[in-house]
Order: structure tokens, then sequence, then C-alpha cells
């Protein structure tokens, strides 16, 4: 059982890829001339991996103190440190992109000085730097602590996570507001928390006592983060487009309304799936490999929203 999990768990996150992707072009479609930027394919990945991260690392927190964990930390930490270092390379290349983009270059032909001035004189620059170095930091603790085998804590690879996922939202439009960089902030790590958890436990939960232990605790985690993710959402929204009209007439407005229907299709279906999937998990009456084909089908669901937020964050 354990070898066809396996084989099963992993090809799956192209399909995730793919369905994120799918979002962003759709926010293109919708947001046209206005947006997005093409950095949005690059930047939903970074923010897909990141979140991953982030939700891997709330896994090792959440389990500190547990004599026998459901989920092993040295596989924790090998799957934080794999994920991390595909971060670290998103993140590099979204640096690249925006600096090719603030000098109006080719993506292919921007030179390394010009990415290094960007780096040193544009604060966005400075942000997409601190942004890498905080992963490539959780990449290189993640990795020496698994192939060490070292009972470290989670709590700083969370907190440097959650930095460089925070980083470039809470320094937008909304921070020129009372408490915007707050609502940011909270609405980033709530989907990060509700996203990357469940992605990192369809790819680490192993066995039917896994799920029936984990899964519930997910469930009320993850309906916490939605109403936090729908209340900052609405609070932004509001702020940005300054009334009604804009959410059709604007190219912002209509990525708000894909959005919002997107996140009320994930509602409905998370209230399905507490009744017909976390209830038979939790009582050992569903297998591994029956877990682990919802848990594919709702990341990839999330994935299209995280797609739509990516391609908002770089619409006019």
């Amino acid at each position: 059982m354990r070898v066809r999990t396996v084989a099963v768990g992993r090809p799956w996150l192209l399909f995730v890829v793919l369905t994120a992707l799918t979002g962003v072009g759709l926010a293109w479609l919708l947001a046209t001339p206005d947006g997005p930027s093409p950095t949005s394919v690059v930047r939903v990945l970074a923010v897909g991996l990141g979140s991953a991260v982030f939700g891997s690392a709330a896994w090792q927190w959440l389990q500190r103190d547990e004599r026998r964990p459901a989920l092993d930390p040295g596989e924790l930490w090998r799957t934080t440190a794999a994920l991390a270092g595909a971060w670290t390379v998103a993140e590099i290349v979204l640096v690249v992109l925006e600096a090719a983009e603030a000098e109006g270059l080719s993506r292919f032909a921007v030179s390394p000085g010009t990415v290094v001035d960007f780096v040193r004189v544009v604060s966005a620059g400075r942000l997409g730097a601190a942004t890498v170095v905080c992963t490539a930091l959780v990449a290189v603790v993640s990795a020496v602590a698994f192939r060490r085998r070292l009972p470290w804590p989670a709590a700083p690879v969370l907190a440097l996570a959650g930095l460089a996922l925070i980083a470039r939202p809470v320094s937008g439009h909304m921070s020129q507001q009372t408490l915007g960089s707050l609502l940011d902030a909270g609405h980033v790590l709530a989907a990060a928390t509700w996203f990357g958890m469940l992605v990192v436990l369809a790819l680490t939960a192993r066995s039917r006592g896994a799920w029936s232990t984990l899964l519930p605790r997910y469930s009320t985690i993850a309906w916490r983060c939605v109403w936090v993710l729908a209340a900052t959402g609405v609070v932004n929204a509001a702020i940005r487009l300054g009334g009604i009209a804009p959410l059709v007439t604007t190219g912002y407005g209509r990525v708000v309304l894909a959005k919002i229907a997107a996140l009320a299709a994930l509602l409905a279906a998370g209230w399905w799936l507490r009744r017909t999937w976390v209830a038979p998990a939790a009582a050992h009456r569903m297998g591994a490999d029956a877990s682990l084909r919802r848990a594919v089908g709702e990341s990839a669901a999330m994935a299209v929203a995280f797609g739509l937020a990516a391609a908002l964050a770089t619409t006019a």
C-alpha cells in the first residue's frame, strides 16, 4: 500500500500547477487591457510553493509535542527542503523578470548588472532579494535537519516562510491604509495555511491512520482560515475599488468577482467534503488512496483561486 500511495502522490503536483496557470489565464481574459503582468505566471508558482513550505512547517510545529506523530518529522523536513529549494528558484526568476519589466527590457535580454541595480536601488528589488534570502535559509535549515536527523524546532522555519510570503503583499497599495498591511498579511497567511497544509498532507500522509488523525485537525484549521481569507479579501477589495460599479467596469474588479465566485465554490465544496470525506476518514471508513484523490481534487480547485489572486496582485 505504501508503494502504491507514493506512486500516486507525486505526479498530481503537475495537475495542480496546470490549474493554477488556468487561474492566471482566466484573470488575463477578464482583466485585459488592465493587466495582469506576465510575471503572474511565475508569481503563482512562487506563492504556491511558498504556501506548501509554510504548510509543511505548520504540520511540523503542530506535532512538536507528540511522542508518535502521524507524519514522520524526517519526511516533513525533506519535503520542506525540496519545496523551499524550488521556491527559491522561482523567487530568483521572479526578481529577474521584475527587473526586466522595470527597465522595459525583454525577459531574455536583461543583464546581470540590471538585476543588481534593481535589487540595490528599487524597493521591489530589495524585497525580492530579502525573499530569496529567507527561502534559501529555509531550504538549507530543512535540508540539514533532514540529513542529520536533528530535532530542530519548526517555529523559526515557519516564521521565515511566513515572512517571505508576506514581504511583497504588505508593501503594496494597502500599506497606505490604516491596518492595511496587517489585513494583507492575514489574507496571505490564511490562504497559505489553507492550501499549503492540504498539499503537504497529500504529499506525506501514507496511511489510513494518518488521514484519520490529521484530516479533522486540518478541517478545523481550514474553516477558520477561509473566514479570515473572506473577511480580509472583502475589506481589501472594497478599499481598492471604492464602489460597486468598478466591479464590472475595471479589469481589477472583474478578477475580484471571479475570485469571489471561486471562493464561494470552494466553500460549498468544503462543506460537502466535511460530510462525505472528513467524517468517514476520521472513523477509519476510508482508505488512504481515496483520501489522497479527494485532497488532490480540492488542491487543484484551490490552485485556480491562487492563480486569480496572483494575477490580481499585478492588475491595474
